[in-house]
């Protein structure tokens, strides 16, 4: 059975993405607790982080890492955190979100009416950092589809 998550890549769910690769996908969570908030969710429908091969998780690290350098610089934040949970769906995600203290890092501050207008505002922000970074060749050509080119 697919997950949310294996929909959005396929493209049978709509998402917002900002990051692919031929080993995962990056897309906003509509479900923000600060604005820019981006899931690294690799292609494969690994349950939990615990199951994944450590070339999985190193490469998910690795994108986690770009990610974050770029949303400090998007969002102007002094620092980004990551999450790892997985409670609320069975495939492994990490939360990367532009942080500015640890008294927000709560999914009870999610904002659960995000406007799609906000959303799809703060991933093209951080795909237009993540492009002058040089990270251009993984930015999606469109915000709405995974794949390059």
């Amino acid at each position: 059975m697919s997950t949310v998550f294996s929909k959005i890549i396929s493209g049978e769910f709509s998402g917002m993405f900002a990051w692919a690769d031929e080993t995962c996908v990056v897309f906003a969570t509509i479900e923000p607790i600060t604005d820019g908030h981006m899931l690294v969710v690799p292609r494969e429908e690994v349950p939990s982080f615990t199951k994944a091969p450590d070339d999985l998780l190193a490469h998910l690290m690795k994108v986690a890492a770009i990610i974050g350098r770029a949303q400090e610089v998007a969002f102007e934040a002094p620092q980004t955190a990551m999450i790892i949970a997985g409670f609320d769906v069975p495939h492994l995600h990490l939360h990367v979100l532009p942080a500015w203290g640890e008294a927000e890092l709560t999914f009870a501050n999610a904002d659960h009416d995000a406007p799609p207008d906000k959303l799809t505002a703060a991933t093209e922000r951080l795909r237009e950092t993540l492009r002058a970074q040089g990270h251009g060749a993984n930015v999606p050509v469109q915000i709405d589809h995974p794949d390059l080119g």
